[in-house]
């Protein structure tokens, strides 16, 4: 049985120290936002409409923050920290809810929690003449037993397989209750730790820190490959019709933290939803057979013309009618080849509609293909960048420049790279607009914006040996690309703030 202290009971405890914003409700002290001033808050650049506070957090100041919420509800309510940190995890850590419920009723609480203060029996170890354990029946002399405060006894043997089972293969961690079939009571932390051996206990704390961190809906894990970090940012889930709160991890990756997907500036987490679900479903190979092909005025079954004959005859229904003007062709005479009848009421309702799947078809393609182009384009600039840095060692050879003068065409590429994710989304976002004099503002930033970035990336792909002479150039491009990028998301986010953009569709 290994030796235990009460502060091992919350995600293995931790040191470590670190700050925070007061003005945020949260459960982490005082430190800066974003980029990690040191100066006095005075001295900060203003923050731009499209930019959001947020501070980047390591799993020990996961854990710590834990620990600290359960050191407080534990000396207001006068529970243990084990049982303190059982209630917390039942109410999602919102220690304000926790301590209203308890005053209107601690029983049935406690109950609800799985949280038993009424046995008298206190969690150990303990070798009873004559045991028999319920699971594997063993009952040698000298089993080690164990048991709740429910007093459900079994053999410590079969509790430490079924902790393994719970915490390493269905990855539960915080609802974990006593084997006894019907019992309700949960496994407290430290009894946990009694039991568990070494590997167990760590994937138990990894599970408590991400459980923690997906309860709060201030945090969200860095979804980077293989990133430990927490991003703590105070955008809900209401403003996010409002901003696309993208974030920068200590990693590098920037993200959506509303989302959790890749930055999507300037377009709102809910029409990004429905963009992406537009154009993986089936709706666009709907309208393209709406567009070439007709249905039936009178079955609706799909009807693709093979010739050149105007007389069409339904395979199903056998309804007759013609093809330019979907009429009735008894109306028609003998004209195979010619509609002199296109203006008939009977026809103009069909037609209507196929050119309105037509229309719809066109507008789409129009938006689709020019954000495809800008993400095929990203792709082959990142292609690029992987390059960059042979590129930067091979100018270094040919004009004898130092390795921070030729830092200008990392500069570059990243800003190429941006601003192509941000011009693939301003198609997105323009998809939804509601046409108005606001949208042709929209478009002529949209518009810079792209000229300037094929303006950028047309110089970066110069022949090594004449980028010594453009430096200046593509540093005076670079900055003009990432001003116009901000001027771009600035106008868009105040708009999105201010309510002045209108929108095809609810979101």
């Amino acid at each position: 049985m290994s030796e235990m202290s009460e502060d091992d009971f919350v995600s293995g405890g931790s040191d470590g120290e670190f700050d925070i914003d007061e003005s945020m409700e949260s459960d982490f002290e005082e430190e800066e936002y974003g980029t990690q001033y040191l100066d006095d808050k005075d001295d900060r650049p203003q923050k731009k409409a499209y930019e959001v506070d947020f501070s980047v957090l390591t799993e020990n100041q996961i854990k710590t923050a834990q620990h600290n919420v359960v050191e407080e509800v534990s000396s207001i309510l006068g529970f243990t920290q084990e049982n303190s940190a059982v209630l917390l995890r039942h109410f999602k850590w919102n220690k304000e809810v926790l301590i209203e419920k308890y005053m209107d009723g601690s029983q049935k609480l406690l109950q609800e929690a799985g949280v038993d203060l009424t046995g008298s029996n206190k969690p150990e170890f303990k070798v009873i003449p004559g045991f028999s354990c319920d699971i594997c029946c063993e009952d040698e002399p000298g089993l080690e037993t164990f048991a709740l405060r429910c007093n459900h006894r079994y053999c410590a043997d079969c509790y430490r397989h079924y902790l393994s089972q719970k915490i390493k293969e269905e990855a539960e961690a915080i609802r974990i209750q006593c084997p006894s079939d019907g019992c309700k009571i949960l496994i407290d932390p430290m009894s946990i730790q009694m039991l568990a051996g070494p590997d167990v206990m760590v994937r138990y704390n990894e599970l408590l820190n991400r459980t923690y961190v997906e309860d709060k809906e201030n945090l969200r894990w860095c979804p980077a490959p293989n990133c430990e970090y927490v991003v703590d940012c105070p955008v809900t889930q209401k403003q996010l019709q409002e901003i696309v709160p993208t974030v920068l991890c200590t990693c590098g990756h920037h993200f959506c933290f509303g989302c959790g997907s890749n930055d999507h500036q300037p377009c709102p987490c809910g029409l990004v939803k429905k963009w992406l679900k537009k154009c993986e479903d089936d709706s666009e190979t709907a309208n393209w057979i709406s567009a070439n092909t007709k249905e039936c005025p009178k079955c609706q079954s799909t009807i693709e013309k093979n010739g050149g004959c105007n007389h069409m005859t339904c395979r199903k229904c056998k309804h007759e009618f013609c093809w330019v003007c979907m009429g009735p062709w008894n109306e028609h005479g003998t004209s195979w080849y010619n509609c002199n009848r296109y203006e008939e009421k009977s026809g103009i309702d069909a037609r209507d509609v196929q050119a309105k799947s037509r229309a719809s078809l066109e507008r789409y393609l129009h938006y689709y293909n020019r954000y495809a182009n800008h993400e095929q384009s990203g792709k082959l600039d990142k292609d690029l960048y992987i390059k960059t840095e042979k590129k930067m060692t091979m100018l270094q050879s040919a004009s004898g420049m130092s390795w921070i003068e030729v830092q200008y065409l990392d500069a570059a590429s990243k800003v190429l790279q941006q601003c192509r994710q941000t011009l693939k989304w301003t198609y997105a976002f323009a998809f939804y607009l509601q046409r108005n004099h606001l949208t042709t503002i929209f478009e002529d930033n949209q518009k810079d914006l792209e000229m300037a970035v094929e303006g950028l990336s047309e110089l970066f792909e110069k022949p090594t040996d004449q980028l010594a002479n453009i430096k200046v150039e593509m540093m005076d491009k670079t900055a003009y690309v990432s001003n116009r990028r901000v001027i771009l998301l600035d106008t868009t986010a105040k708009g999105l703030q201010d309510g002045t953009w209108e929108f095809t569709v609810e979101f």
